[in-house]
């Protein structure tokens, strides 16, 4: 066929590749792509590995943006994902898009589907430890209990026992979950059982397997001359382990493959059946007594190894290197720019840090606030690195994933979409394109947490800046009328008379109290006296130039001042005027049954450091009082 521009893009949902079975499959995933210039999207979680709930949600929830309607198909990994509920909402949203499927090892009805025969595969690896192997105390290492595959070979080893009339102890089975970290668990499991140790002990995967031997050195127990060990799935590393493990091979590379094959004849009105069975056979080697099988070439695995050392040796240092840069950015902006050092380093054509619209807000704070399901609908790219330079990429709505995806290219290309997050709150999401550093390093997603965990403690730190600053405006602000108290008064009029006195300028203190505010709250209410005081409040604000210095303020009940530089007689008899104003509108038009009025005194003088602001405004308040007493004995006379 020949190479035209790309057309067809394939999402893969898949938890955890690096593990070899992921892995191997996505390499036959990726010959396919690549020879006929397929995108491959990958949607990358990590869950179930860290034991905790909400990083288990954060990680899951990358598989709510991958955006089936804009896919030509999809390839379903979902023995990977340790979620029952999470892979029956993702099989959900695959057939209500209308798109090709194709389900690896877990069968779906609908889709397209490649498989093994689990439980006559494990069947026969049992079979083989009873029968010629003669072993009657057989433990076993599980998977997940909800998981097809799991469930099969778990059910082939129980009615071996059965068939062979060896009792069923539920004490010899551990249920885990694929993890090599399993295989360690259980055999400390079985060394507490009360029940006699095992002669044999079989495992539904390699990853276990190779763990559980690895443990059984540690405790001094010998494979196979004390305990047999089996896996299962003869990945690369149990072929090559001392004792090489006895497993059953499994076609993982012809899988994916044979996946991507599937969607791309769908495509093109090519016809297939809907179910492939796939042939396994049986790798009867050392860790079950029988004979080394296996004949690699050993200067093959010397340079695979060395390879993977090699490649620890590189990114481990990065990766520590980039955990201290990161910690020392207080910045979002310093957080990028440090990034961006690394991004360089892991070798990609393309990099993208897609954040939420919400990330930094503040209700984004709050627990109850934070986006956990999905993606915000618009998304910004904070970090755009594009062949080799970084550049300024527009927000975008999140439904797109990268609007580049829909674009096209000469060659087909493979995306990893991966989750930024802190425990269950959706913080973003990080995109590379073309890269080895997913697929030959386990590492990656310490890469990824890396930034997800710099980006929250960014986050941390604006809100913890914010909430300095609202804490400092409730120390500056009456909480009633929301102009300066008495110590927000002291702290913003403080340069300005500095100043003052430094240029030799005049200064004014203006004293304002309400009449009769005690009359009001015993005839009419205290809420109606807090109504007279909000407003002489806002008559303040609407009488002063805080940009030129003029600081209205609530010194305490029913008092008021006012601080401005530079100000004349004129000027000040202005402000007092606008006050009383202000306050003629709101009695004449608020339909009160009592009218709020003030009484007003001033006091201008040149700014002397000699002259405490105190002191002026005790002056200023007894012109207020003598304007007051005046003001009542002209009411009296009248």
């Amino acid at each position: 066929m020949s190479k035209n521009k790309t057309t067809v893009n394939i999402a893969v949902i898949v938890s955890g590749i690096d593990e070899e079975y992921q892995n191997t499959i996505l390499q036959g995933i990726h010959e396919f792509g690549a020879a006929y210039n397929i995108n491959i999207c990958h949607f990358i979680a990590y869950g179930g590995i860290l034991k905790n709930h909400k990083y288990d949600i954060g990680e899951f929830n990358i598989y709510e943006l991958a955006n089936f309607s804009l896919f030509d198909g999809v390839i379903l990994l979902t023995n990977t994902i340790s979620s029952p509920s999470q892979t029956e909402k993702i099989v959900e949203r695959v057939r209500k898009s209308g798109i090709p499927a194709v389900s690896i090892d877990n069968k779906f009805d609908g889709l397209y589907h490649i498989g093994i025969d689990n439980f006559s595969a494990m069947e026969g690896m049992v079979e083989h430890i009873v029968a010629d192997h003669g072993a009657k105390r057989i433990n076993y290492i599980s998977g997940p209990a909800d998981n097809p595959e799991s469930i099969l070979r778990l059910r082939a080893y129980k009615e071996v026992l059965v068939k062979h009339d060896i009792p069923i102890e539920e004490e010899r089975i551990y249920n885990g979950l694929f993890r090599g970290e399993d295989g360690r668990e259980a055999i400390h499991a079985f060394i507490k059982s009360e029940l006699e140790f095992p002669e044999a002990i079989i495992c539904a995967n390699d990853a276990m397997a190779l763990s559980a031997i690895i443990e059984l050195e540690k405790v001094g127990k010998n494979v196979p001359e004390d305990v047999m060990v089996t896996g299962f799935d003869s990945i690369y590393a149990a072929q090559n382990y001392s004792p090489e493990i006895s497993s059953v091979t499994r076609p993982l590379r012809r899988s994916g493959a044979l996946a991507c094959k599937l969607i791309y004849d769908h495509i093109h009105g090519v016809e297939n059946e809907q179910s492939h069975v796939l042939p396994t056979e049986y790798i009867f080697a050392e860790s079950c007594g029988c004979s080394n099988l296996f004949i690699d070439d050993i200067s093959k695995f010397k340079k695979t190894n060395y390879r993977t050392l090699e490649a620890y040796n590189i990114y481990v240092p990065m990766i520590n290197r980039m955990s201290c840069e990161l910690e020392e950015c207080v910045t979002f902006e310093e957080n990028i720019a440090a990034l961006k050092e690394f991004v360089r380093q892991i070798k990609c054509d393309k990099f993208f840090i897609c954040m939420c619209s919400n990330w930094d807000t503040d209700n984004n704070i709050s627990d109850n606030s934070f986006t956990v399901n999905g993606y915000t609908e618009n998304v910004t790219p904070v970090l755009a690195y594009i062949n080799g330079e970084f550049v300024d990429y527009p927000s975008f709505e999140s439904s797109l994933m990268l609007p580049e995806l829909h674009e096209g290219s000469e060659n087909g290309n493979n995306y990893y979409f991966m989750p930024i997050h802190f425990r269950d709150h959706c913080l973003g999401y990080c995109v590379v394109c073309n890269c080895q550093f997913p697929m030959e390093s386990a590492l990656y997603h310490t890469w990824v947490m890396n930034i997800s965990n710099s980006i929250e403690n960014i986050r941390k730190i604006l809100f913890l800046d914010k909430m300095v600053k609202k804490l400092d405006q409730l120390s500056i602000i009456d909480p009633l009328v929301q102009i300066y108290n008495r110590n927000g008064f002291n702290k913003k009029t403080k340069p300005f008379y500095k100043e003052c006195i430094e240029n030799k300028d005049e200064v004014m203190i203006m004293f304002i109290d309400m009449d009769d505010l005690k009359h009001i709250n015993d005839k009419y209410g205290h809420e109606e006296g807090d109504f007279s005081l909000h407003s002489i409040a806002d008559a303040m604000r609407n009488s002063v130039e805080e940009s030129k210095g003029q600081i209205p303020a609530r010194f305490g009940g029913d008092e008021f001042i006012i601080f401005a530089p530079k100000i004349d007689e004129g000027q000040a008899r202005e402000i007092s005027d606008k006050i009383n104003m202000y306050l003629d509108n709101i009695n004449k038009f608020s339909g009160k049954a009592y009218e709020i009025h003030v009484s007003i005194g001033f006091y201008i003088t040149q700014a002397d450091a000699a002259k405490q602001i105190d002191k002026l405004i005790s002056i200023a308040d007894k012109i207020m009082y003598d304007n007051k007493k005046n003001k009542k004995n002209i009411k009296n006379k009248g």
